[in-house]
């Protein structure tokens, strides 16, 4: 499997994070989410999923925040548009860090779905992960990573990762 991201200059373009347009800004965070391509997907593949992380938050907040999770995309659905996350009706998603209870913020409607990036200190390595399934997952919109995880368990018939810098 393959994943292809338009960059520029290596990074993500700034429409997709912290440098986002105000009108692509929802309670203070990003969520038009970025295109991206997928190719050489097993026959087998019954569904998709996707995470979208990023590890370089651990020094800053303890934990590797969630900007994204996705289950159930079709295997047909080779090219993910830009605003995918707020415009399919076709899959399913879950929650990002954004709902975590720990951050002591009011409670958003932005809470599921895609949150872009917004690095507070330096350049972080956001890390887009695809997964192929051989079935489709029994899970409901909203549910946390965790639980994707456990779902996809024995069914994972193949997976890749593309790092996708973001600039502070």
């Amino acid at each position: 499997m393959k994943i292809t991201v338009p960059l520029i200059n290596g990074l993500l373009p700034d429409k997709y994070g912290k440098f986002a347009p105000a009108d692509d800004i929802k309670n203070g965070e990003p969520v038009v989410s970025f295109p991206f391509k997928l190719s050489d997907i097993p026959e087998s593949t019954k569904s998709l999923a996707l995470t979208f992380t990023d590890p370089d938050s651990i020094p800053v907040c303890g934990f590797e925040w969630i900007h994204w999770t996705m289950a159930n995309i079709s295997p047909d659905q080779l090219n993910i548009p830009e605003n995918f996350s707020q415009t399919t009706h076709s899959a399913i998603q879950g929650k990002n860090s954004s709902a975590s209870p720990l951050l002591g913020k009011p409670k958003s409607p932005f809470t599921t779905g895609y949150n872009g990036p917004k690095p507070p200190d330096t350049t972080h390595n956001y890390v887009l992960k695809v997964y192929a399934l051989d079935t489709v997952l029994d899970i409901a919109d909203d549910f946390w990573m965790n639980e994707l995880l456990h779902k996809m368990e024995n069914h994972i018939v193949d997976s890749t990762n593309l790092t996708l810098p973001s600039r502070a």
